[in-house]
């Protein structure tokens, strides 16, 4: 049966998307503004887009943002990756209940927790905060959503081509490489375009975990709103928006793909 689209139907759509949405089409459209007053069209400019490149604060702070997200979301993946094989390959085994409690934490805690008890865990290892301390907080949260996407992944991988690889006198760490990896492989990038993204755009666990010179971009965004919303304030967060989305797109055209391929490998 077909269900037919109601007015009401039709009228929840389009008020639950425009109130995801409309905010940031406003916040996009606002920041080619040539007025300064961000509530006031006065014509199209780029100008603001031009104004970031001198502004010393914030081309620092995504300079940091960048190289956090760039380290983090590799580490994260390789970490990840592995923890997703044990909890797909490894059966079970003592402790396993402890590891995937572990692995799974980050995603149901609230990043205020989160980011309180990596801040404890610092200062009672006698860790100066830094860009090093983001680094590993960021880590910490985002390769659990790597090792539940990579899971996923091997839980529907067809075991009979590494037992064939192996048959033919191929080694574990072999067969995991120019088998296994490959195969997962749309898995894993998008896991590392999840942790990027979700590194980029952190602000409660990086405000936790930072210290002096080490100034994020969403940090700086939100020190700079509190004094009041300016149109290079609408240029930036374009910009991050249109990273995210970016990555996002990137990841389900991915995911897209790969299941294509394992239909047509599987008829």
């Amino acid at each position: 049966m077909h269900s037919r689209l109601s007015a009401f139907n039709i009228t929840a759509l389009v008020t639950g998307f425009a109130f995801l949405y409309l905010p940031i089409v406003i916040l996009v459209i606002f920041s080619f503004n040539a007025s300064r007053l961000v509530t006031v069209w006065g014509g199209f400019s780029t100008q603001w887009y031009g104004a970031l490149l001198e502004n010393e604060g914030i081309r620092s702070a995504a300079a940091v943002t960048l190289k956090v997200a760039l380290i983090s979301s590799t580490f994260a993946t390789v970490l990840g990756t592995l923890a997703g094989l044990i909890l797909a390959r490894f059966g079970s085994f003592r402790g396993r209940t402890l590891f995937s409690g572990m692995i799974y934490a980050p995603m149901v805690m609230p990043e205020v927790i989160t980011g309180l008890s990596l801040l404890l865990a610092f200062v009672a290892l006698a860790i100066d905060r830094g860009m090093m301390t983001i680094t590993l907080a960021h880590i910490t949260f985002s390769l659990c959503y790597v090792a539940v996407v990579v899971q996923s992944r091997l839980v529907t991988f067809d075991n009979a081509l590494e037992e064939a690889a192996m048959d033919l006198g191929a080694t574990p760490a072999r067969t995991f490489f120019q088998v296994t990896l490959p195969v997962i492989m749309p898995a894993v990038v998008s896991g590392w375009l999840l942790s990027f993204t979700l590194s980029l755009d952190d602000l409660v666990i990086a405000s936790f975990t930072s210290g002096p010179g080490a100034t994020t971009l969403p940090m700086k965004i939100y020190s700079q709103v509190r004094l009041g919303v300016t149109p290079e304030i609408n240029a930036v967060s374009t910009i991050i928006v249109g990273l995210v989305a970016g990555g996002v797109i990137i990841a389900s055209l991915i995911a897209k793909q790969a299941r294509r391929d394992s239909d047509a490998n599987h008829p």
